[in-house]
């Protein structure tokens, strides 16, 4: 069986999100420079992003995630061309999903999801792209086995902090590899069991 991975961007000082969200800003004011390393014209981060986004065999998001990245999304999923089925947790499956899509909705609780999230990978990696719920959550639970972190070079003060109030104590993580580039460091860390 392949591991849990969560991965996200986050800046310097631990937001998922800049403050003042709206529907057009879901990131919030300037939140979108957490991604800019993924999708700028630099081909080594190009050939980095390609790898996080098409890696594994299945991915999880969260209702949030789903919500405000489908217009980016669209039926193929983050993974784009490569289609890689993405169950999202939710209370409530939407009214409308795009046809033809990677899409499957899981209403029972995040150790259904992962469950089969990793039916539908076949022995693969399963990623949990973004989101602070789903990341806290599943760390949480002690079912991650890997945390990579995208980590912008920018303070936003305020916002969606990832790793804030999970009543875990203290994790012991590895430091696997760190990749640092001008647009972000990556840093992947092995959970210690």
């Amino acid at each position: 069986m392949g591991r849990l991975i969560f991965q996200t961007s986050m800046s310097l000082d631990g937001f998922m999100t800049a403050s003042e969200q709206t529907a057009e800003e879901p990131l919030g004011k300037g939140g979108e420079q957490l991604h800019e390393w993924g999708f700028n014209d630099d081909p080594a981060d190009r050939e980095y992003a390609e790898r996080v986004m098409n890696h594994g065999g299945a991915v999880i998001v969260g209702r949030v995630t789903y919500d405000h990245s489908l217009p980016w999304w669209g039926a193929d999923g983050p993974s784009g061309a490569a289609r890689i089925p993405v169950f999202i947790v939710t209370h409530d499956v939407p009214a409308e999903v795009p046809a033809d899509s990677v899409y499957h909705f899981v209403t029972d609780g995040i150790e259904s999801t992962l469950r089969q999230a990793q039916e539908a990978a076949g022995g693969q990696d399963v990623v949990i792209v973004g989101g602070a719920i789903m990341g806290r959550e599943y760390i949480a639970a002690g079912l991650v086995d890997e945390i990579q972190l995208h980590i912008v070079p920018v303070l936003f003060g305020s916002g969606t902090r990832m790793f804030e109030d999970m009543g875990i104590g203290h994790l012991q993580l590895e430091p696997v590899e760190v990749v640092d580039r001008p647009l972000a460091t990556h840093i992947r860390y092995r959970v210690v069991q």
